[in-house]
């Protein structure tokens, strides 16, 4: 259902496209968006590997609501872990592609846990979150984003 990579000397293990999501702070979320035509944001992420799930936060609504409610199929790309090899000038890149289905979490609960876990990864200490929760955490609405394909791979930016 999904293609191969089709470079495959470019491909990277699925552990260190996991790892990529672990380490990267932002990934570009993209859906299908009004007429057809494809909506991209970058967003702040968290990846639970536990789970094989990605989460970030957003608003209740929203061209990105409106369009998950129509489709609930993403792709999320997150890119980075930039390294000067043996090789002339230029940097090589890693980025890591997701396929899957996203959708809002109702349970509140969840998603107050959610939000803790998510503000870990952004966020200096417990304090500071928990203090940012008290002001703005009614009015946050947590996403899930279910992975059916992840890959990744590894160009040099010549």
């Amino acid at each position: 259902m999904f293609r191969p990579i089709r470079r495959k000397k470019k491909e990277i293990s699925t552990e260190a496209a996991k790892q990529l999501l672990h380490a990267e702070r932002r990934g570009v979320l993209a859906v299908c968006g009004d007429d057809g035509y494809p909506y991209a944001i970058p967003i702040n992420f968290y990846y639970k590997e536990e789970t094989g799930k990605i989460y970030f936060h957003g608003a209740r609504a929203g061209h990105k609501v409106d369009a998950l409610k129509k489709n609930d199929k993403v792709c999320f790309v997150v890119y980075g872990n930039e390294q000067i090899k043996k090789e002339p000038w230029a940097p090589f890149l890693q980025s890591t592609v997701v396929f899957g289905r996203c959708r809002m979490i109702e349970d509140q609960e969840l998603a107050t846990v959610l939000v803790r876990e998510i503000a870990g990864k952004y966020y200096p200490d417990v304090a500071v979150i928990e203090a940012e929760i008290a002001h703005d955490g009614k009015a946050v609405q947590i996403y899930e984003i279910t992975i059916e394909h992840l890959s990744g791979k590894e160009i040099q930016e010549k």
